[in-house]
């Protein structure tokens, strides 16, 4: 199994690595591949050394499968060249999350949808992925009606850029900024660029993928993104209308019976869910479960997950190990 992590310099790759490494993932041969600027550069991979290689080179070596974490712009235009290659490329950009004719993948809901013919597959948003992993379950049986999330993002989510700014600011020193604004001891309700109907794409990306990768047009959605001082996770608060109705019971035990969730819901011991928790683990965390008072069939329940991993990384390897698993590379 020859293996290439394409945008291996950058924080999702370093993770991507990581994740493979604990997982055991079958690589017989790792490809570090990056940008022009970082080929020469050396990585780590379980204690052995590799020297990072271009675009062009690591296509010409043809590897069964292509994790990307290097932006849409740079998905756009390597990904299909890695799928003429016979590359199947599992890509962590937006690229091609909402195109008709990719997959957008969340191993636990609807890896099964997988084909040997699916050579590009898209992996979720981070905030998109955590939500729908709480979710889908409880949709599947009690039907979601209606989504208010509201999200507390960690600058991880950015890039090294934004943590660097957030130490900066944090140490009193000057440097790069990510953001328009201070990001320490403040928080932006900004993600992403801005769309013609007031929302950030982001928040887009948190209604359209949840539509899409639960398979129901019909669940309303709405979103609001913001980022915080944090690192280690993403938090949301969310309220789901639902059109059966629930004893706390069901929903307590459809979650704990829900594939990649750990409920932390014991709020007489002052237990819930937090970004320190889920730092460097793949389960979403999901605690606060309550009733909505002001409406039938109603909850409010708080997620929290590790953005790089689950968010990310783990998601594009579990895909990768369904691949494996079951022929399809």
């Amino acid at each position: 199994m020859k293996v290439a992590v394409v945008g291996a310099t950058g924080l999702v790759g370093g993770e991507m690595l990581k994740v493979l490494a604990e997982r055991n993932f079958p690589v017989d041969e790792l490809l570090l591949v990056a940008s022009e600027k970082s080929v020469g550069q050396k990585m780590n991979f379980k204690g052995k050394e590799y020297t990072v290689i271009g675009m062009e080179e690591a296509i010409a070596l043809k590897p069964e499968i292509a994790i990307f974490s290097a932006g849409g712009s740079v998905s756009k235009e390597m990904a299909p060249k890695f799928a003429a290659a016979g590359t199947t490329v599992v890509d962590n950009s937006s690229a091609w999350r909402m195109d008709p004719t990719k997959k957008l993948v969340v191993p636990e809901i609807n890896a099964k949808e997988l084909t040997p013919e699916d050579k590009i597959i898209a992996n979720p948003n981070c905030s998109t992925i955590q939500m729908v992993v709480a979710l889908n379950n409880l949709h599947k049986n009690l039907k979601a009606k209606r989504i208010v999330v509201s999200t507390y993002q960690s600058v991880t989510g950015t890039g090294k850029k934004a943590v660097d700014q957030l130490m900066n600011e944090r140490a009193g020193k000057e440097g790069e900024k990510a953001y328009a604004y201070p990001i320490d001891l403040n928080v932006i309700p900004h993600i992403d660029v801005f769309e013609a109907n007031g929302y950030t794409k982001e928040e887009m990306k948190m209604v359209n993928e949840t539509k899409k990768i639960m398979g129901d047009d019909s669940i309303r959605v709405t979103a609001t993104t913001v980022r915080i001082p944090v690192m280690g996770g993403h938090s949301e608060s969310v309220n789901v209308e639902f059109e059966n109705d629930f004893t706390l019971d069901e929903v307590y035990q459809i979650l704990n019976e829900t594939p990649g969730v750990v409920v932390v819901d014991d709020v007489a011991n002052l237990k819930y869910p937090m970004p320190m928790d889920a730092h460097g683990k793949d389960e979403v965390l999901v605690g606060r479960i309550r009733r909505d008072e002001t409406q039938d069939k109603t909850i409010n329940m708080w997620i929290v997950a590790d953005n790089l991993r689950k968010g990310a990384a783990t998601n594009a390897v579990q895909i990768a190990e369904y691949l494996v698993e079951n022929k399809l590379v």
